[in-house]
């Protein structure tokens, strides 16, 4: 028997032992298609990062952690959020306590390795030192878990869910700032890693201070170019290639330190050239507050902007064509009653490569409204955002709605408060219906639910149905019940009567199944 015999049979041997049930018997070849639709199973695994919420000492900040009850899936797991300066050490095993304080309710974390004790939740540093708690301790899948910390030192934190809690698993950080530049009501919902981000709607101007925030979730690190884009084009940049983010860490990035060009309307691209990052764009103004800027949805030829305040005083739209190709898109607003296009405002022309912008004024006038662009000949892709100001005189604030994709299956977001929340639902192509499901308190309460029917090109506001008993905050879920494509938003007030604002979050399909096709051996590929 010569060498190759002798491999072909280990060959075989080992496939047998991996697969538990493969067999040498000659595949069918009948002609008849067994293949099977691909199934839609549970994901096992979610990663998430939130940016660093503030530098302000009065900056409180909320982190609401929820995943919605999902059919199939596993019965135990974990969920745990941890700072990521806890995750690195120095050669004695010791953190960085600065950065590393939270006001948590449970659990520990392990100096040595950040890790999170779930069943005890006490763990001790080398000399028996307690480590820092994590923010927050999930309890239960349907449930949300709250955390809270104060002033200008918490750090970003690296969010794992793991089994049952993995699922549509969604984190929001919310951060009220008492006074100072960017102060009001700054939300933002932690995103997953990624190695792409587009900002549409971020400025250099003297007035803004915006910084990008790039948070590494991995052991090694990633490596990071940062492009700005103005109305004429690339801006001049001095640092923005090669940025190295350590493993485990943060690295809050201020754009005017980038170029010295000032610009009004800018576009971020965040490109990573090796490993991973999350990042956010913080968003602060002199006089109009400040939020959070989450990454647009990717490039497309159409786009839906969800969720415009009916009260909004002023809405900027901001567009970008990242190719060469111009775009020209037709601009219209699903208001209550159908689409309308803006008196005089009907097209965009975006120039591949550069920055537009358009100011629409109060384009909603006391309606529920939600943009629509749509290319008016060829499709070029396009990403797009708006900044939206609410309030009168002093009491003026911003926040940013990028554009997103639909609620496909299922969408959730988190730490909504009574008769502060705004769920606004739009369907541009069709009539829809969705169930909008409130679930339990985060300190007590019961589920409600409620089914909503949408007609063509009409966005509607609601608000939320009132979980029963409701203790603390909820989370809201969207599931798509029938019909054409759904897209939402909330809109989440201050309940700090001294400090107005507000701040809106997009709710894209939160991914918490994936499909898994099914596959049969075929030992005649150790033939080919």
């Amino acid at each position: 028997m010569n060498r190759t015999t002798l491999s072909l049979i280990a060959g075989v041997a080992a496939l047998a032992a991996v697969t538990g049930f493969a067999t040498l018997d000659a595949p069918d070849t009948s002609g008849a298609d067994t293949a099977k639709a691909a199934a839609r199973l549970p994901v096992e695994r979610t990663g998430l990062v939130c940016p660093a919420p503030s530098t302000s000492d009065l900056a409180e900040t909320a982190y609401t952690s929820f995943t919605p009850v999902t059919k199939g899936a596993a019965a135990k797991g974990t969920a745990h959020l941890t700072a990521a300066t806890e995750e690195s050490t120095d050669a004695t095993g010791k953190t960085d306590g600065k950065a590393g304080k939270t006001d948590g309710k449970a659990g520990k974390t392990d100096g040595k390795d950040g890790k999170t004790d779930d069943k005890a939740g006490k763990s001790k540093e080398k000399g028996g030192k307690t480590a820092a708690k994590p923010v927050l301790a999930p309890k239960a899948p349907g449930t949300p878990a709250t955390g809270t910390t104060s002033g200008g030192t918490t750090p970003a934190y690296l969010g794992t869910a793991e089994g049952a809690y993995a699922p549509g698993w969604t984190l929001q950080e919310t951060t009220e700032v008492a006074a100072g530049t960017g102060r009001g009501l700054l939300g933002v919902n932690c995103t997953a890693p990624d190695t792409e981000f587009w900002f549409p709607g971020a400025s250099t101007a003297a007035d803004r201070t915006d910084y990008v925030h790039l948070t590494n979730p991995d052991d090694s690190a990633a490596v990071v170019d940062i492009e700005l884009y103005g109305p004429d084009g690339a801006l001049q940049t001095t640092v923005g290639e090669g940025i190295t983010v350590p493993p485990h860490a943060s690295d809050p990035i201020l754009l005017s330190t980038l170029t010295a060009e000032k610009q009004d309307a800018v576009t971020v691209h965040v490109n990573v050239r090796s490993g991973r990052v999350g990042a956010a764009v913080q968003a602060l103004d002199d006089k109009l507050g400040g939020d959070w800027l989450a990454p647009a949805g990717d490039p497309a030829g159409s786009l839906v902007i969800p969720g415009i305040p009916k009260d909004a005083v002023s809405v900027r739209l901001v567009a970008f064509a990242p190719g060469n190709a111009d775009a020209d898109l037709k601009v219209q607003l699903a208001s209550s009653t159908g689409l309308i296009t803006p008196a005089g405002h009907e097209t965009l022309h975006v120039k591949g490569k550069m920055s537009a912008s358009v100011d629409l004024g109060d384009v909603t006038r006391g309606e529920a409204g939600s943009l629509v662009l749509t290319p008016t000949d060829d499709a070029v892709p396009v990403v797009a955002a708006v900044r939206v100001v609410r309030g009168k005189g002093d009491d003026q604030e911003s926040a940013f709605i990028p554009a997103t994709a639909d609620v496909g299956t299922r969408a959730s977001v988190a730490d909504n408060r009574a008769k502060a929340a705004t769920l606004s639902l739009t369907a541009p192509t069709g009539t829809a219906q969705v169930k909008v499901t409130s679930s339990a308190g985060s300190e007590g309460g019961a589920t409600a639910s409620q089914t909503y029917t949408l007609k063509p090109g009409t966005t509607q506001d609601v608000v939320p149905p009132a979980p029963q008993g409701l203790k603390g905050t909820y989370a809201i879920t969207v599931e798509h019940v029938s019909g054409a494509p759904v897209y939402a938003a909330r809109t989440l007030l201050s309940t700090d009567k001294d400090t107005p604002g507000f701040t809106i979050q997009t709710l894209p399909d939160d991914r918490g199944t994936v499909s898994v096709p099914e596959a049969d051996e075929n030992l005649d590929v150790l033939q080919r």
